[in-house]
């Protein structure tokens, strides 16, 4: 956080609720390369699979890796009074960067252009009823999560993690970073946990499995479960077809529905302990 970021004497605006969004769950990690966009894309999917409304925001403005995950490429509509209508890809509503910037092209966002495009794909575009917005975060603990945790109030974040040291390392800083906004961990998710050989059904541990149920114990939040490190879930993302897509039944969906199943007792559990100082207008 930049130091000339918050003077003092200056009032943050409250963060002000999506009217019509029960929950808002925010997807992180410490670092990259941990697959919590295939996180947040599978998990997004499969909430709606159960029965959810879902939509999910693609707060990786960098590099937003959503459209290419749900094979998506289509223009989002610029409505009347600047509304944006989100993109309906595989039962979600949709929105990123991504669309809007179509192919290679670099983006240089500066700080106070990436606050305005988050305002924005929060404020502006027509998420309708949802049970759940899910956002997907760039890596890091950066500009665009403190914007986000400024202009809505988050349900919960979760934190993506591989079992490495490295990545889990990362993983408490983001735990950390949560904390300190005040923000509720939803609960922590090993990514690449473990690896199935496809020929004799042995588990191999390549990163040392258990790190993120350890790390998750250590700072007393929840823990998510496990997904395997299975090819067959980044060629399903790479083609535009998330693994949960082929169902619940399919040996490459189960874990991914499991984090899902946990998320909606996590999220449950969180909304449950709030205080209800919030008068729900119908």
């Amino acid at each position: 956080m930049s130091a000339h970021s918050h003077h003092p004497g200056q009032q943050q605006p409250a963060p002000q609720p999506l009217p019509g969004v029960n929950a808002i769950i925010a997807v992180g990690s410490g670092k990259g390369g941990v697959g919590k966009t295939t996180i947040a894309v599978n998990l997004a999917i499969a909430l709606s699979k159960m029965g959810h409304k879902v939509g999910l925001l693609d707060g990786d403005v960098y590099g937003p890796n959503v459209p290419l995950m749900l094979g998506a490429n289509e223009q989002p509509k610029v409505l009347a009074e600047n509304q944006i209508a989100p993109i309906n890809s595989h039962g979600l509503k949709v929105i990123s960067v991504g669309f809007l910037n179509p192919g290679d092209k670099p983006l240089i966002w500066r700080g106070p252009m990436l606050h305005s495009i988050i305002k924005q794909f929060l404020g502006s575009v027509q998420w309708g009823q949802l049970d759940y917005l899910v956002i997907d975060l760039p890596p890091g603990t950066g500009d665009v999560a403190l914007s986000l945790i400024q202009t809505v109030p988050l349900t919960g974040a979760i934190v993506v993690s591989t079992p490495s040291d490295v990545s889990l390392q990362d993983a408490r800083k983001a735990i950390e970073m949560f904390r300190q906004m005040k923000v509720d961990i939803v609960g922590m998710v090993e990514n690449m946990s473990y690896f199935v050989c496809p020929h004799c059904q042995h588990e191999v541990d390549i990163f040392s499995r258990g790190g993120a149920e350890k790390t998750a114990k250590d700072f007393d939040i929840a823990y998510l479960g496990s997904v395997e490190l299975d090819p067959e879930i980044r060629k399903s993302g790479d083609g535009g077809t998330p693994t949960v897509l082929s169902g619940e039944n399919s040996p490459h969906a189960k874990s991914l529905f499991a984090v899902a199943r946990s998320v909606v007792a996590r999220v449950d559990a969180i909304k449950a302990a709030a205080p209800e100082d919030v008068i729900k207008i119908q």
